[in-house]
């Protein structure tokens, strides 16, 4: 095109034409004050920063077990521009139960640590009420429950704080196995153990202001259960709560590319980036700087913030 010929909006007929306006999902309450810091989940994704202080966590396999490496790593994510940080101490996987004590002993200090250097959000991996009570006292501001509310005095727990509840869907008792999961339609049906549980909540005194869902990627769920979970994400998010998206190196991520553990970053991406297409608005990542970047460039796209500069074909020279 000759330099100052005027640019078309579109080459498309005005009827076949695609929307410009990206999908938002319909959130009865964008705005999140989360401790320290505000969120417009209609503008905005959050990345939460996993760190697990077990010996046998599902991706670092012990590698911030020792309490200094945590809380080394919970800086680091921090300092790479996590939002927030979950901190475990008993994974999900099936096997023998962590003792309530220790659970305590392992993921509180950590919290204290976080909280003496960050307003950082503060997540903690947890389904006891005893943990989450020791937890949020330590300065947490989130509760995130991977067994749907196993623990019927975790929902009265968070209610008599100012924490925020992750509610996700999970069907097995706590780290027993669950196999060959059925789902007439695992979105509807995901759906409806959601909103049960909501109610739940509710029912207990945590306010709607207070929830976010997450759907359980691999929770209880086999390959193809949780591909259509991220390809219909947005009838999760048409609930009308934040949604989490805890794609970060799955099981269905490395059954789809044949890629083990440690080669399965770049689906975990397109994973988390189609996952805020569909309306996701946290995503639970392991490697922080490359998730900060994809988001920071997924809501570019969507037209949620401005690139950080511009410079290209903005002057009188081509840059």
């Amino acid at each position: 095109m000759p330099t100052g010929s005027p640019t078309r909006a579109s080459t498309l007929p005005p009827s076949e034409a695609r929307s410009a306006e990206p999908y938002l999902p319909p959130l009865r309450v964008p705005v999140r004050t989360i401790g320290a810091r505000t969120f417009d989940f209609s503008r905005r994704v959050a990345v939460m920063a996993v760190v697990n202080r077990t010996p046998d966590s599902f991706f670092d396999q012990g590698r911030t077990y020792a309490f200094d490496r945590a809380v080394d790593a919970c800086f680091e994510a921090v300092a790479l521009g996590a939002d927030w940080v979950d901190i475990g101490g008993a994974p999900f996987a099936p096997g023998e139960p962590v003792p309530v004590e220790e659970e305590v002993e392992r993921v509180v200090p950590v919290v204290e640590a976080l909280r003496a250097g960050s307003d950082v959000v503060i997540s903690v991996d947890t389904f006891h009420s005893t943990v989450a009570r020791h937890a949020i006292a330590a300065g947490a501001t989130v509760i995130n429950d991977t067994t749907g509310l196993s623990d019927p005095e975790l929902a009265p727990v968070v209610a008599d704080s100012d924490a925020t509840l992750v509610i996700t869907h999970s069907l097995a008792e706590p780290r027993r196995p669950y196999p060959r999961p059925h789902y007439d339609d695992v979105v509807a049906d995901v759906s409806r153990f959601l909103l049960e549980r909501v109610d739940r909540a509710m029912a207990a005194g945590v306010p709607e202001e207070r929830i976010i869902l997450d759907p359980g990627h691999d929770l209880n769920k086999n390959t193809l259960h949780s591909l259509e979970l991220t390809r219909r994400l947005s009838e999760i998010a048409d609930l009308g709560f934040p949604t989490l998206a805890a794609v970060s190196n799955k099981d269905f991520v490395g059954e789809t590319l044949d890629a083990p553990r440690s080669e399965r970053l770049e689906g975990s991406l397109a994973a988390a980036v189609i996952s805020v297409m569909n309306g996701a608005r946290i995503v639970r990542m392991h490697d922080v700087r490359a998730s900060v970047a994809a988001m920071r460039m997924t809501e570019a796209v969507l037209g949620l913030r401005a690139p950080a500069y511009l410079k290209h074909n903005m002057g009188d020279v081509n840059d």
